[in-house]
């Protein structure tokens, strides 16, 4: 039984429950015998139809003599019953017992499909070397996906105004040219070495926060930027698959993803964080179609027939979009699990993101890799991690602070 229908039954079942047994003489009725009435288990549970409750007489219809009338036990089951169904499925009523089950599983999720984006988009590169292009693949996906989820309400549709708007072009611009140039990276150098350089942007974000809002961390937040670097600059010098290009795209990409971060900041005070993301990422793909022209557009139509050619259609259109769904949905599902985190947890659960990353790629692509570009991705990660948890402390000591 739904928990409409046993929350209607409970409700029909109170009035009745007053009278005092389920078996009523029919006394003081005029020109009617007293005799017994025996009630059903169905009846018991029996609604009022449809036509009896537009009646004017079906709502005291219940309380007749005639009617059903069942024990103070039978309420009280059905009521409990009512209210065990109210409260939800038995997923939803498991993860609110145990809510440390439910942030696992946000982070399994999460780990999962940034594993397979990562994966995917690099096969992806293998055969169709067109990063602009599948830049605006990812977004438009994103657009698709988004407005699914709004209009099945599974996500609640928040009207932007025209202040926000004004607002989010400038955080749009930053993603969009940032997305883009971290997938030229992926395209030119291993999955991993671009993710090694990507650690480097708690440096800019650092140097971006104190330009921009002038706030200043303690010590030991920056003195965590130091392994960092050197990590980098270890895992650069002996990266086998190292190209300027790659290795440029992905600094700049550190560099606009830092301001973007800083400007979104004012956007999420007004609006849920995943909604900012899909506007976010909407406004953003306006600004990744031009780039396609002034790059890849003479030989974009002679790539897609290529990559067609080698894996076949079906599988090459297929790939474009679950590239675009993973990417899409492993960072709404990070937003979703930094809602049920404090920032250090999640901090710390990106770097394991990383080393998840890292480690899978080379296993799925075979990648030969240095013993030093090993040590140095290790160094930068664990500095990547020890900045996310002391920035994390500073935030709540500051917060503790204010209250």
């Amino acid at each position: 039984m739904s928990a409409f229908a046993m929350q209607r039954s409970a409700v029909q079942i109170r009035a009745p429950c007053a009278m005092r047994s389920a078996t009523t003489a029919r006394k003081g009725m005029v020109g009617l015998p007293a005799r017994k009435v025996t009630v059903s288990k169905a009846s018991q549970f029996a609604l009022p139809t449809r036509q009896g409750l537009s009646s004017k007489t079906g709502l005291a219809a219940p309380l007749r003599p005639t009617t059903p009338i069942v024990s103070r036990k039978t309420t009280r089951f059905v009521c409990k019953a009512a209210d065990e169904a109210a409260s939800g499925n038995p997923v939803t009523a498991l993860f609110k017992k145990y809510p440390r089950l439910e942030t696992a599983m946000y982070f399994g999720v999460w780990y999962f499909l940034n594993v397979k984006f990562n994966i995917l988009n690099k096969q992806v590169y293998n055969y169709f070397p067109y990063p602009w292009f599948v830049s605006v693949i990812h977004l438009a996906a994103g657009l698709v996906i988004a407005s699914f989820f709004w209009a099945t309400k599974i996500v609640k549709f928040e009207k932007p105004d025209s202040t926000f708007m004004k607002s989010v072009t400038l955080v749009a611009v930053c993603h969009a040219i940032g997305h883009s140039l971290t997938n030229v990276s992926f395209a030119s150098v291993a999955v991993s070495f671009t993710h090694t350089i990507k650690t480097l942007e708690p440096v800019f974000s650092s140097i971006g926060t104190y330009l921009v809002n002038g706030q200043v961390y303690s010590l030991p937040v920056y003195l965590s930027l130091i392994p960092i670097m050197a990590g980098v600059m270890i895992c650069s010098a002996t990266e086998l698959s190292f190209t300027w290009l790659g290795f440029g795209c992905a600094m700049a990409s550190n560099v606009l993803f830092a301001a973007r971060a800083i400007f979104s900041k004012k956007l999420m005070s007004n609006m849920n964080p995943i909604n900012v993301y899909n506007y976010v990422s909407m406004v953003s793909l306006l600004f990744c179609i031009p780039p396609i022209f002034l790059f890849e557009w003479s030989t974009l139509g002679a790539g897609m027939s290529a990559a067609a050619a080698k894996v076949g259609a079906s599988k090459f259109y297929w790939d474009l979009w679950n590239v675009g769904m993973f990417y899409h949905l492993y960072n709404q599902v990070a937003y979703q699990a930094l809602g049920k985190v404090e920032p250090v947890t999640h901090a710390v659960g990106n770097v394991g993101k990383r080393i998840f990353v890292i480690g899978f790629s080379i296993l799925a692509f075979g990648n030969k890799i240095s013993t030093q570009s090993i040590i140095g991705s290790m160094i930068a990660i664990a500095g990547a991690g020890l900045y996310g948890y002391l920035k994390g402390l500073d935030a709540q000591k500051s917060g503790a602070a204010a209250h």
